[in-house]
């Protein structure tokens, strides 16, 4: 064939189809194994014709078909590199024998070289992309801190299930420790939208001022301080998921940009006069009751009825005791892999404990206990006496007789200074907590906990 031949249809030709291959690819290939088969099938097929050779196949890295053609040396060599995000991660490699390359030829194998790595870098982001996909998903299977089977859970997770799917606005109601960002997170990595950012951000952690900006971002010089732009968190979720955790702690003047996000999923950079779009679901959750703040002026009603669209509750851990034995269960093997203990599960006395528990700080406060116990237990089972104090005292109010002597005479001086506080500090809770030299709040819970009635 003559260089002539080498005319600017051929070459188109050769461009449209290698860039449909680039994209079927995306939706073809599961593994660098394929794209390789992939590139391979499809490039050398277009390709033959334009450059006759020998042999040719594609190389990512050193592989045995690299160092034979470099052993060839009676055999006339072409290869150009296959590039990922500007570093050489391949080649295109054709051999003949005779006669040698011509330098048109050399241009169309540079220009396919460039296709093709288009092609695999392509594959390649694809299939990060799913394997951090599929990684989250079995993170929320096996690290599903929901774990149980009680009614109310059950019907948590059907909703979540039917939620994800859809775009729609949630709102996730419920008492602190009940696993709202987790409740979040599920409806993210089981949407569409999984393979995207999921960005948590605490409305009550920041003043006013930071939030806005962590939120929104800003220009430069938008403030003392501002030297240069920042993309906010909105923006960087784009195509993703926000979570806004606590949102009925957000000030008043915030709620109007967020409710314009909401409208019209647009906003403003602080300091800026630039609208900027975004793709972003929305998911908020709240311990409060936004419709009494709504009617004491604390939040607005037009933000409420938006945030408002889809309900889901957590229930609270006393809601569903069945799920405390799971949940401890599931700790258990958690913090026993991290802290690298063998530890056979929890004794029957200890469940009993944890079983007879009211568990205020729900979920997170039964994680924290058994925690507490896999990291200073000595047993190769957890025991009574691996748990907090908090747990002990209360079961040894409702069970004495089962209790430890040790730890019964520790509930008993407790008792006698408890008394003592209150008959010093006249029935005063706040002063009885400060002779004791405890938080009221602690007492109170104290009192509790040991079945001693509260003044």
């Amino acid at each position: 064939m003559s260089e002539s031949g080498l005319d600017g249809g051929s070459i188109s030709v050769l461009r449209v189809s290698a860039l449909l291959d680039s994209v079927r690819a995306l939706h073809e290939t599961r593994s660098l194994t394929a794209v390789r088969s992939m590139l391979e099938e499809h490039i050398f097929t277009l390709i033959r014709e334009l450059v006759p050779s020998d042999e040719g196949f594609i190389a990512i890295d050193r592989t045995s078909r690299t160092l034979e053609l470099e052993r060839k040396s009676s055999s006339e060599k072409i290869s150009v590199p296959l590039l990922v995000k500007g570093e050489p991660t391949g080649q295109l490699c054709l051999v003949r024998r005779q006669p040698p390359f011509r330098n048109s030829e050399k241009l169309v194998l540079s220009a396919v070289g460039r296709l093709a790595s288009v092609a695999l870098e392509n594959a390649i982001h694809v299939e990060t992309l799913q394997e951090e996909v599929e990684r989250q998903r079995r993170a929320v299977r096996s690290d599903d801190e929901m774990a149980g089977n009680s009614g109310a859970l059950n019907a948590l997770r059907q909703k979540v299930h039917r939620v994800a799917a859809h775009n729609t606005t949630v709102l996730i109601l419920g008492e602190s420790g009940t696993g709202k960002e987790l409740v979040a997170r599920s409806i993210h990595l089981r949407s569409p939208r999984a393979a995207e950012p999921f960005i948590a951000i605490n409305c009550a952690a920041l003043t006013e001022s930071l939030l806005e900006s962590e939120l929104f971002g800003h220009e430069k010089g938008a403030f003392t301080g501002a030297s240069a732009l920042k993309h906010g968190l909105i923006e960087a979720a784009n195509g993703g998921t926000v979570f806004l955790d606590e949102v009925g702690e957000m000030p008043k003047a915030l709620q109007a940009k967020l409710l314009r996000l909401l409208q019209l999923r647009e906003f403003q950079r602080v300091g800026g006069t630039q609208t900027i779009k975004v793709d972003v679901r929305v998911v908020a959750a709240t311990n409060r009751d936004l419709e009494a703040a709504v009617r004491r002026g604390c939040f607005r009603e037009d933000l409420f009825h938006r945030l408002n669209v889809v309900t889901l509750r957590t229930p609270p851990l006393r809601e569903r005791p069945e799920d405390i034995l799971p949940l401890a269960h599931h700790f258990l093997n958690r913090f026993a892999s991290k802290c690298a203990r063998r530890l056979k599960g929890i004794s029957p006395n200890a469940c009993n404990v944890l079983q007879s528990y009211d568990w205020p700080g729900n979920v997170r406060e039964l994680e924290n206990a058994i925690e507490h116990a896999v990291v200073l237990g000595s047993a190769d089972t957890i025991l009574p006496e691996d748990l907090p104090e908090s747990l002990l005292e209360r079961w040894a109010g409702i069970n004495p007789a089962e209790t430890g002597m040790l730890q019964q005479a520790v509930n008993t001086a407790k008792r006698a200074a408890v008394k003592r506080a209150f008959d010093l500090a006249g029935q005063d809770h706040i002063e009885a907590a400060r002779l004791l030299g405890v938080h009221p709040n602690y007492l109170y819970r104290l009192l509790k906990n040991l079945n001693f009635p509260i003044p």
